[in-house]
């Protein structure tokens, strides 16, 4: 604190001059401003720890000063003291509301003064301590609450977070009958890409699987990793049909991607299942749809999309 930075501002230069002099001395960096405007610009420009504020000035006056530095975001924090030959109480408490630290009349004492200082400069080194350990601590939290929620190995949500947007989802669809559709999707024949290349190079498909999805996807959308090779896509507000063009969408950006440690071709199959569907009476019972239609899919020779009405009315005519 010793070495703060002081921004002193008085229009009075035998004043500012003994003023200046004085904390000098005692190992504080001061500067000097000889009306508002300047000040204000010091301010921006050389971020003092402390302001010594005349209330007296030519043109913009202290309490003008201050009001615009307590107001200002970047500024708020800065200390400020304000100095006037001025006795009333009135003047003091204008001072005070208009969000001055301190007040203190002129003559002032120069030990005092540094007293004063030095009491404003530690409460700030406090303060400023106090938002560092609170933005270390939403940080860790923002962390903390991310990881609760996210797939570790490839960044998607995971299978938690994915049921807590179903449910939430599904819900408000019961609630304004607007429609909703799942998506369904499981890498193809995953066990001999683990098998045949090793499960590092398994993982890093699943990586490159999740960012493909990442990328078809709206902001409103989720994508999550549901487990194994299988994801889940949920995507609001969006009927069966455009899902289906989604759906395929990413089908066929999965099936012409160029795997980076993988020789052959990487194909995926999905199921589609949605609100509204009378079937579908609880969020499980979607799942399960969406799964009928992720198993026909497989058992139709994979690498392709297949809806749950779809599967049914397929199932029915065998």
């Amino acid at each position: 604190m010793v070495r703060a930075k002081v921004l002193l501002v008085e229009d009075d230069p035998v004043q500012a001059s003994a003023t200046k002099e004085a904390l000098t001395k005692v190992g504080y960096e001061v500067l000097w401003a000889e009306d508002g405007i300047h000040a204000i610009k010091a301010v921006k420009t050389e971020r003092p720890d402390i302001i010594l504020l005349d209330v007296i000035l030519p043109g913009m006056d202290g309490y003008e000063v201050c009001r615009w530095l307590k107001l200002e975001e970047t500024t708020k924090g800065i200390p400020v003291v304000m100095l006037t030959v001025r006795k009333e109480l009135s003047d003091k408490i204008s001072g005070l509301h208009i969000g001055a630290d301190d007040y203190l009349p002129k003559p002032y004492n120069e030990l005092e003064l540094n007293a004063r200082i030095y009491a404003l400069l530690r409460t700030k080194a406090l303060q400023d301590e106090l938002r560092l350990k609170n933005s270390q601590l939403e940080e860790l939290l923002h962390k903390v609450n991310y990881m609760a929620i996210t797939d570790a190995l490839t960044g998607l949500f995971n299978r938690r977070h994915f049921h807590d947007v179903l449910m939430s989802e599904y819900e408000r669809t019961r609630r304004y009958n607007t429609p909703f559709s799942l998506v369904m999707l499981d890498i193809d024949h995953f066990k001999r890409i683990n098998d045949t290349f090793g499960h590092s190079v398994g993982d890093s498909v699943l990586r490159e699987v999740a960012e493909i999805l990442r990328h078809s996807i709206r902001d409103i959308d989720t994508a999550s990793r549901y487990g194994g090779e299988e994801f889940m896509i949920i995507l609001p507000s969006t009927g069966k049909d455009h899902a289906l063009t989604v759906a395929e969408r990413m089908r066929l950006m999965i099936a012409q991607n160029a795997f980076s440690r993988v020789d052959r071709n990487i194909t995926v199959s999905i199921g589609i299942a949605g609100m509204p569907d009378e079937k579908a009476d609880s969020d499980e019972k979607l799942i399960r749809c969406a799964d009928f239609a992720l198993y026909r899919a497989k058992d139709q020779g994979r690498n392709r999309t297949i809806t749950a009405e779809a599967a049914e009315l397929e199932y029915a005519a065998e």
